[in-house]
């Protein structure tokens, strides 16, 4: 109850001063969806143990980000919309910043969550809360979790999208293709920007990806035209 007044408090402290009704209409579905989930939990018994524990933060960790991808701030005057952009922004940084906090003092001393131990929707949640954090993190369990993932024990696309962040982060070059980048609108890849591009497909396949590069960049087809992506 103290975290959800917590995060409420935060959501009003970062209310956007400045955007039109427009735009804070636009951009409100996403603290509202936040703001369901945790009314959702809230009304739940405790977690039973750590792995219902984490399931729950991963649902809180996506909530805002499925509704930003259906934001479309196209229709906003252009001097606005980056405005727009980083209000909503705020409200999901806001949640991965609680949920990173609340997610470290669990790590267990084998170093992962693997799902083995604590089921696979466990954690792959771990693995987004880590995924949305910060460098310093991504260096942390990139290390951790290449071994697991070429051993076959944890999603080795979880250890793609991972390590391809922290390359970029670093100046390096992606190996798997996974982050992309906007260009016009739309969600793209960038190829220059990709180690060894003729065999990309061949390490995604290695590491369990379903779908080629291209196939992955198609399917950004329908999103609303984009500002900065949310992974």
């Amino acid at each position: 109850m103290i975290a959800a007044l917590l995060f409420a408090v935060a959501l009003i402290v970062q209310d956007p001063v400045g955007l039109s009704p427009e735009a804070r209409a636009l951009i409100a579905p996403v603290a509202e969806a936040i703001a369901a989930e945790e009314a959702r939990q809230a009304a739940l018994p405790p977690p039973a143990d750590v792995r219902e524990r984490l399931e729950r933060m991963g649902q809180l960790d996506q909530a805002g980000r499925r509704a930003a991808v259906r934001v479309d701030l196209g229709g906003l005057p252009e001097n606005e919309r980056a405005a727009a952009s980083s209000a909503l922004r705020a409200s999901i940084a806001a949640m991965d910043d609680r949920l990173l906090a609340e997610l470290l003092p669990l790590v267990p001393e084998s170093g992962w969550f693997t799902p083995d131990e604590y089921g696979e929707k466990a954690s792959s949640a771990a693995f987004l809360i880590i995924q949305h954090s910060d460098i310093e993190q991504w260096r942390r369990f990139v290390p951790v979790l290449e071994p697991l993932a070429l051993a076959g024990e944890i999603d080795g696309q979880d250890y793609g999208l991972m390590y391809d962040r922290l390359a970029i982060s670093e100046g390096r070059l992606q190996r798997y293709g996974t982050q992309v980048t906007c260009t016009a609108g739309k969600y793209v890849i960038d190829w220059g920007n990709i180690e060894d591009p003729e065999n990309v497909d061949a390490r995604r396949r290695a590491l369990g990806f379903p779908w080629t590069l291209a196939e992955y960049e198609q399917s950004f087809a329908d999103y609303p035209p984009c500002e900065e992506e949310f992974r």
